[in-house]
Parts: C-alpha cells; sequence; structure tokens
C-alpha cells in the first residue's frame, strides 16, 4: 500500500523540508513536538501533530516509545527521521519496521555497520573505497598504538569509533604523547557516545573535506549526485558548503563518482546517503559515511534538479529511482549557509525571541527556515535556525549573489551568524576557492589576534 501519511520525527527547518516534499506529493504529514516546540512552525503546517515529551531532547525527540505510540495515534504508515536525533539509530529503524511502519531512510544493517567507524572503514575498504592509512579496526593497547604509529609516521589521530561532533578525537603528534592521548580520547568517547573504542589514522596536514552523495534503491541500483566541498569548519562543525568543489575536475568528479555508486551497488544500499573523504594533493580517503540526508542537501538539488526528499520517500515507498546516472547533469555552483542562534565570532548561543523577520529572496534564493516574528528560538537543542542556498551559473555569480541575499537577511532579537558568513566572503582564500578544514579555526584566530 502506498505511503499516504507521514510522520516527521524531527524539528526545525528539517521537519519543514520533508513536510514541503510530502504535500507536493499528495500525502499527510504528522508533526511531533516537545513543549517547547509547541509554537514552532512545522507544527503549525502539519496536518497533525502530537506532543512527545518535555523541551530535553532525550525526553522528546530521542523517545523512541513515546515517537512510536505517536504514530500509531496518528495512523501514520512512514516516518522521516530527518537527520540527527534518532536518524542514524538502527535499533529505532527496526523498531519502525517492526511496527509494520514503513522507514524512510536506509536498511537497518546498513546505518548500524557505516555507524561504527571501524566497521564502516573496514567495509569500505572491502567495496573498494581508497582509506587514509592506520590501523585495520580498534586499537586496545598502547603498544599496538606505537607499532601502527610507526609504521604510518607522525603525526597521526587516535579517533572514537562511535559519534562525531570533533568528540573523542586527538591529534598526537609524537610517542611520547601516545599514551596520555589515547586515555583522554577513549574517555570523551565513552561520556559522549558509551563506548571507548578508538582507533587510529594518520594525520593529514591541510586537506579539504570533500563527499559524494549517493542513492540506492536498496535492489542493487545506486546513482551519485556530484560532490559537495565542506571544508569551511570549525571544531569539526560545517560552517558553509558548496557543489560542486572549486578543485576538483570533471575526470576526478566523475570517477570517484562511479566509486561511490558502484559501492552502494554492491552494498545493495537503499535511500540517501553522503560518502565523505578527506582530500588532499588530488588523492581522496574515506572518513565516514553517513546514512541520512545531510543538512547540506539543497547544494546538490541546486545542481541537479533532483528532489531527494521526494527520492527518498518514493525509495521508501518501493519504487525505483527516477533518474538514471546518465540523466544527471551538474548545471552551475550552489553555496550554503548555515545561520546560527549564536555570536557570529565567539560562537556563544544566542537563543531568544525573534522581534522581525525578513527572510532574503531573489531568482535562485532559496531560505530553508521555521523562524518568524515571535517567535522564541528554545535553547535546548542546535542552535541552527535558517538555511541560506543560493544558485548561480558560475561561482563568481553565485557568491556576487550569495552576497546580496546575505545583505538581505533581516533576523533581530537574537545574534546570528550572517556577519560571519559576510566577512567570510570577503576573504581572498575564499573568492578563490583556496581553502581547508583549517582555514576557518586559523583565520578566527588571527581575526581574534
Amino acid at each position: 500500500m502506498a505511503i499516504s501519511r507521514i510522520l516527521i520525527a524531527n524539528r526545525g527547518e528539517i521537519a519543514l523540508r520533508i513536510h514541503r516534499a510530502a504535500h507536493e506529493m499528495g500525502i499527510e504529514t504528522v508533526a511531533v513536538h516537545s513543549t517547547a516546540d509547541a509554537d514552532a512552525m512545522h507544527v503549525r503546517l502539519a496536518d497533525h501533530a502530537v506532543c512527545i515529551g518535555p523541551p530535553a531532547a532525550a525526553d522528546s525527540y530521542l523517545n523512541i516509545a513515546n515517537i512510536i505510540s505517536a504514530a500509531e495515534i496518528a495512523q501514520a504508515d512512514a516516518i522521516h527521521p530527518g537527520y540527527g536525533f534518532l536518524s542514524e539509530n538502527a535499533k529505532f529503524a527496526e523498531i519502525v519496521e517492526a511496527h509494520d511502519i514503513k522507514w524512510i531512510g536506509p536498511k537497518p544493517e546498513h546505518i548500524r555497520t557505516m555507524g561504527d567507524k571501524v566497521e564502516a572503514k573496514k567495509t569500505a575498504g572491502a567495496l573498494g573505497l581508497p582509506l587514509v592509512p592506520g590501523s585495520d579496526g580498534a586499537v586496545a593497547t598502547v603498544e599496538e598504538a606505537r607499532a601502527i604509529a610507526a609504521e604510518i609516521g607522525f603525526p597521526v589521530i587516535i579517533k572514537a569509533a562511535s559519534g562525531g561532533g570533533g568528540r573523542g578525537m586527538k591529534v598526537c603528534e609524537s610517542e611520547d604523547q601516545l599514551e596520555t592521548l589515547m586515555k583522554q580520547a577513549g574517555s570523551e568517547a565513552k561520556a559522549a557516545f558509551g563506548d571507548a573504542t578508538v582507533y587510529i589514522e594518520k594525520y593529514l596536514g591541510d586537506p579539504r573535506h570533500i563527499e559524494f552523495q549517493v542513492f540506492g534503491d536498496g535492489n542493487g541500483n545506486a546513482i551519485h549526485l556530484g560532490e559537495r566541498d565542506c571544508s569551511l569548519q570549525r571544531r569539526h562543525q560545517k560552517v558553509l558548503e558548496e557543489a560542486p568543489s572549486p578543485v576538483l575536475g570533471e575526470e576526478d568528479r566523475m570517477r570517484m563518482g562511479e566509486v561511490c555508486a558502484q559501492a552502494m551497488r554492491d552494498m545493495g544500499y537503499r535511500g540517501a546517503g553522503t560518502v565523505e573523504f578527506l582530500w588532499e594533493n588530488g588523492e581522496f580517503y574515506f572518513i565516514e559515511m553517513n546514512t541520512r540526508l545531510q543538512v547540506e542537501h539543497p547544494v546538490t538539488e541546486a545542481i541537479t534538479g533532483v528532489d531527494l526528499v521526494r527520492e527518498q520517500i518514493r525509495i521508501a515507498d518501493g519504487k525505483p529511482l527516477s533518474v538514471k546516472q546518465d540523466e544527471i547533469e551538474f548545471k552551475g555552483h550552489a553555496i550554503e549557509c548555515r545561520i546560527n542562534a549564536e555570536d557570529p565570532f565567539t560562537f556563544a548561543p544566542s537563543p531568544g525571541k525573534i522581534s522581525y523577520y525578513h527572510p532574503a529572496g531573489g531568482m535562485h534564493v532559496r531560505v530553508d527556515s521555521g523562524l518568524y516574528a515571535g517567535y522564541s528560538i528554545p535553547p535546548f537543542y542546535d542552535s541552527m535556525i535558517a538555511k541560506l542556498i543560493v544558485y548561480g551559473r558560475n561561482r563568481e555569480g553565485c557568491m556576487m549573489r550569495l552576497k546580496r541575499a546575505l545583505e538581505e537577511m533581516v533576523i533581530e532579537g537574537v545574534k546570528t551568524s550572517v556577519p560571519l558568513h559576510q566577512a567570510l566572503l570577503e576573504q581572498d582564500d575564499v573568492k578563490s576557492g583556496d581553502y581547508s578544514i583549517k582555514w576557518l579555526e586559523e583565520w578566527l584566530k588571527t581575526r581574534d589576534g
């Protein structure tokens, strides 16, 4: 039976994004919300709404029992998890399917495999994806770590096997630091993710972060939709993303895209996924795979014309991919700015009431946001409040349009990261596309200094 009502197990702009795609397909939506989000835009626009708990995410958006109950009460026949929260929770996906509700996402076994960074690295290697030199799996002892580091050379990076966001991650410059940093990384990983397992990789000096969007139908058919460059980061959190990457040529794009798509075919992957790489000196190194929709998916939509959320829903409904690889055309350039409710340069959170809101507009300007005048941004969740996505025929034109759009964007009542993006667009390295994952933090230091 075709999907007729989707419960959206998320909040904010991504909940709205899913709602809009569903309505354009003639599908009803069910919003779930905490008590703190009772007045949120995704709740106002949905066909049905169910409160699932108090403000704390653990008691609401991460409460599996409450979300399943809401789906049953609202008679939803599918659940879309968005990104974050439970989107990469294999147990949740299994519970959803056990209740005869369609899971709009990858197969639970793929979520589980690719969610464990050690297993993901093994799987990626077996599928033919290029790997960063390092341990084959978890590193349990300092002696083992010393042997690996001696083989691949310092500096090395110690990483948590579970989780992300920069936690449980330590750069080690020399052998005498190894034991201390292994303990610190393990302790951080245990506290953040409940798993102290770590592994070791060669630390790349000045790489870019380039990721490929993939899509599979679960039956061995898969495509790629090109790459995104997400190298402008602070504390491993992306700030600005663009597609295509300023440093990749057409030949490398199609070669690596096909490698990723073939890996998905071999896995029998279903739904949307992103294969993430570090890129340095013309070489790609697999770092992880996200088995969900990405925050930055709109830049891919802009240059390909493919609605990724619509495609997710179609595939969950058992339909084939709506496009073949040779039908995908990459046109123009797109950039996304993540706009957060925070001080633009100290990054201190700035929740509060929006006194005035005027989103940017005009040709090829898109704003994904649940903001409105009078809305109070709650202090309990991620600080991202909007995404500004701009498209142009080429990178230069895209950046000029982005400058204009940022000038038009007015959000009053709280501090936002709009001034940060405006300052970034004035920097020569950003204008030329000559930046790495270290660039933003180094620039912020010189600015503060």
